[in-house]
């Protein structure tokens, strides 16, 4: 198959090579908000919060195999990888939890829920293309969007730009990388789709690092008339990783390359096949409706499969994960004289039917049979959100939601049969939010919210596989103030958010032994945090240098342990592992006169704790990387980019992805090194003229 898009991309490039080449046309430098659509409100300000964007061409400074860079350089947001294609998403500390994979951050793709009612996000399930831009919202969102303290992701696959094009993209880097990403988008403004495949495939830096993937996407969006939209989005992925399994701190300074030993009893990670096999499947379609001006509705349902397989060094893992569900909401806006008036009603309900079978391992596969689950879950959330914008400066903010999970565990092989109900209702989750807007662009903000959290599927029935349903659900209020800034004629922007978020009953992450995760919940956190973000773009009149953009984010974070007692030692006042106190984003990008590109990245990360206690840290690490590259267009049909990049120049050493309160401190996943890339990139675009 690599040879085949190889061949196709050749021949598209001999057919351009007589064409007339010349130089991209140049772009003016824009550093004013997108509009997002966080909390139906369209503003960069939403709900009381900063909403960041990941867009598409803006995360386009890196190697395309994942989003890791492009989520650390937003402030507050810290993604890390334990191996290729398994990821953690951390908004403020919401990784506590999560001892690999995405929770307590809800998402959502083009209006679906992705992730399921079990509380569980397969966030490797999406590639590059399969997204135009993703919003990020901060802190406590279930006022609407159901349970979850960390936040959400919003991610849209049609940018507001639109033309009929084809595109191609190869990409080969350290550690055998390759990288192929093809979009086709056809139609017209009014009726258009697009079609996406990605591969990737690598060795890894390390042993036994060896992954491969493979997605396939098709969104299609239609105006049916001036008061209906639909939205189809299918994906299917296909994913493989083996995982190398954590080191101990002398394993990690001897050889960070290495995967997991054999050791205590347990055979190594190699001497298993450890990894992950995994297929998703969603599909769903949502519905735009205008009744009136004044009166609109969205409504989409899905449905969704997982199969996961994960041989481990403890037992071998199958599941199976069905799953159906809807979305509603219905806004009305009305305005009286100079008050602009917004009621937003909704609800949204999950339904999942998973089946789970453990067995003993041997030679890398399934062995006697330990355990067999059948887990249901309904989850459903109802929502009211009021929003009042007055003498066109103020901007008053208020929802909530009350959500309900149910879940029930039916062990197969234990007879007699007996089924094990847990049931987390009636929980409400506040929004208060109040907006300032100073001058235009320059806007101070307040905001208090409430979060409710249940433990996850995996939290209730872990790695252990004993059923634990004794587990309460956290609760937290965030409390916030900011402001965003606008200075030397919108070439500047300047936004900081300070907030302190109370967290009870915090769920945490253990092992047991043998390794395997277990959890509990750990008193109360005290989350104070400070972020910083400036954004500067300004053009040249000059023959050399066309236009520069600056980014800048720094993060403070101060979170500690309130009152948790784990037997006889109490841990308050710790600092809560997986955090650190500070991080720098830097990135700096430079667009030449003749169509050359420069791009530097800059990330430094503190010592991040690894324990309760703090006896055991990960150190801070400094990362540099940097992208030369050459567009240019030909005959203003086909748009032509090549690029080579190196991330990690200064070669560090460091771990990301760590595991915390490991078991014989096994807690360290060793991240590549000095690496190198190429790509070359090619558009075709149908520059007729739109409807």
């Amino acid at each position: 198959m690599k040879r085949k898009f190889l061949f196709f991309f050749l021949m598209i490039l001999q057919q351009c090579a007589t064409a007339q080449i010349k130089p991209v046309a140049d772009s003016a430098v824009n550093l004013n908000e997108v509009v997002v659509t966080a909390f139906q409100q369209n503003r960069i300000v939403s709900g009381g919060t900063i909403v960041k964007i990941i867009s598409n061409a803006g995360a386009d400074r890196y190697n395309k195999t994942s989003l890791v860079a492009a989520f650390n350089a937003a402030a507050g947001v810290r993604m890390e990888e334990r191996s290729p294609g398994s990821y953690r998403i951390n908004i403020r500390g919401s990784s506590l939890r999560s001892p690999f994979g995405v929770r307590n951050v809800k998402m959502y793709w083009n209006d679906i829920p992705v992730t399921d009612g079990g509380g569980n996000t397969y966030f490797n399930q999406f590639a590059f293309n399969n997204f135009s831009s993703i919003e990020i919202v901060k802190g406590p969102a279930g006022s609407m969007y159901g349970a979850g303290t960390g936040g959400a992701l919003l991610m849209h696959s049609f940018a507001n730009a639109w033309k009929p094009s084809v595109s191609l993209e190869y990409i080969a880097g350290s550690y055998g990388l390759q990288n192929i990403l093809s979009a086709v988008h056809f139609g017209q403004k009014d009726n258009r789709s697009i079609i996406t495949f990605a591969h990737s495939q690598s060795n890894g830096y390390r042993d036994h690092t060896n992954s491969r993937k493979d997605n396939v996407s098709f969104v299609s969006q239609i105006k049916i008339s001036d008061r209906q939209q639909l939205t189809a989005s299918i994906l299917y992925n296909n994913l493989f990783y083996q995982t190398p399994g954590a080191l101990t701190k002398a394993e990690f300074i001897a050889n960070p390359k290495q995967s997991r030993p054999a050791a205590g009893g347990l055979p190594s990670a190699v001497a298993v096949n450890a990894g992950i096999y995994q297929k998703n499947f969603i599909a769903g379609v949502n519905q735009q409706y205008q009744f009136t001006g004044a009166f609109k509705n969205s409504t989409s349902f899905y449905g969704t499969f997982t199969q996961f397989t994960n041989p481990t060094f403890r037992d071998y893992e199958r599941r199976n994960e069905p799953g159906f569900g809807a979305r509603t909401s219905f806004v009305y806006d009305k305005k009286i004289k100079e008050t602009a008036l917004q009621f937003v009603l909704g609800g949204e309900l999950q339904k999942g039917f998973f089946n789970a079978l453990v067995s003993k391992i041997k030679n890398g596969n399934a062995d006697t049979l330990l355990t067999e689950d059948d887990i249901n879950y309904t989850n459903y959330s109802l929502f009211a959100q009021g929003n009042i914008v007055f003498t066109k400066n103020w901007i008053i903010t208020a929802g909530a939601s009350i959500n309900k999970t149910t879940l029930e565990f039916t062990r197969l092989n234990a007879y007699p049969v007996k089924r094990q109900t847990k049931t987390y209702k009636n929980e409400m989750s506040p929004r208060l939010a109040l907006q300032k807007i100073l001058t235009v662009n320059n806007i101070i903000f307040a905001s208090v919210s409430k979060g409710f959290s249940p433990p996850t599927l995996a939290e209730l029935l872990p790695s252990t596989s004993n059923i634990n349903t004794i587990l309460e659900a956290e609760q937290g209020i965030n409390y916030e103030l900011g402001t965003k800034l606008s200075l030397l004629k919108n070439k500047l922007q300047l936004e900081a958010s300070a907030y302190y978020f109370r967290l009870e009953n915090a769920l945490v992450s253990r092992k047991d032994s043998s390794n395997a995760d277990y959890f509990v919940n750990a008193g109360n956190t005290k989350q104070r945090g400070l972020e910083l973000s400036a954004d500067y773009g300004t053009m040249f009149k000059n023959a050399v240098v066309d236009n520069v953009i600056i980014h800048a984010g720094l993060t403070f974070n101060d979170f500690k342990y309130g009152s948790f007692q784990k037997g006889s030692t109490s841990f308050a006042g710790k600092d809560l592992p997986g955090v650190p106190k500070n991080t720098i984003a830097l990135s700096a990008d430079i667009q030449f006169k003749k169509s050359i590109y420069f791009n530097s990245t800059y990330y430094y990360s503190d010592k991040i704790f690894l324990d309760d206690a703090n006896t055991a840290a990960a150190s801070h690490y400094n990362l540099l990387g940097c992208r030369l590259g050459f567009r240019f267009s030909l005959k203003e049909k086909a748009k032509l980019n090549f690029y080579a990049g190196a991330d990690n120049l200064l070669n560090e050493t460091y771990s990301l992805g760590n595991d915390f309160n490991a078991a014989a401190g096994r807690y360290y996943n060793a991240a590549p090194k000095r690496n190198f890339y190429t790509g070359l990139a090619i558009q075709l675009n149908n520059i007729r003229k739109q409807q």
